[in-house]
């Protein structure tokens, strides 16, 4: 799937751009899991920019097309069982074609209902949750970290997940 973060600015910013290293944020945070998959409770989250597109917004692409080095950091509640045909996906940076073909690719929420059906995980969150992973250029995670992650954390352990699958786009 062709990606290109840097779409929408001139040329010259967008060479600047990718000629710019960036040292990551350390550490990185990892859990391990410490209990059975057949007792695990998995909650999905992407960063495809889907959504539901009869009863939600897409993402601010508007917005983003105007201010390059912005990014919608708002996410999207995709409950597991609206019509598949129905989701969207909401993203200047990546080709949606085959995302669109099968929402599985990014959101798997009928794959992990086959695996929990089969008993091979405890079960999947009825909500999955898709961002719209691309946040300005350089990026700008705040919004994320203080306020949007954290709600869909407290959503998450609401249903009561006890690991989490993200599929970054």
């Amino acid at each position: 799937m062709p990606v290109d973060s840097f779409a929408f600015l001139p040329r010259l910013i967008s060479t600047f751009y990718q000629s710019v290293e960036r040292e990551p944020e350390l550490p990185i945070p990892w859990t391990p899991v410490t209990r059975p998959l057949a007792q695990t409770i998995f909650g999905l989250i992407t960063s495809a920019g889907l959504y539901h597109a009869p009863t939600q917004p897409p993402f601010d692409m508007e917005r983003e097309q105007a201010e390059p080095t912005w990014g919608d950091p708002t996410f999207r509640a995709i409950p597991g069982d609206v019509p598949r045909q129905e989701i969207a996906a909401s993203h200047l940076h990546l080709n949606t074609t085959d995302l669109l073909a099968d929402i599985n690719i990014q959101l798997p929420l009928d794959r992990f209902r086959e695996l929990a059906e089969a008993g091979e995980i405890g079960g999947v969150a009825r909500v999955g949750y898709s961002f719209m992973g691309y946040q300005g250029y350089p990026p700008d995670a705040a919004a994320w970290q203080n306020e949007y992650g954290p709600q869909v954390a407290g959503l998450l352990k609401a249903e009561g997940v006890t690991a989490v699958l993200l599929t970054p786009a």
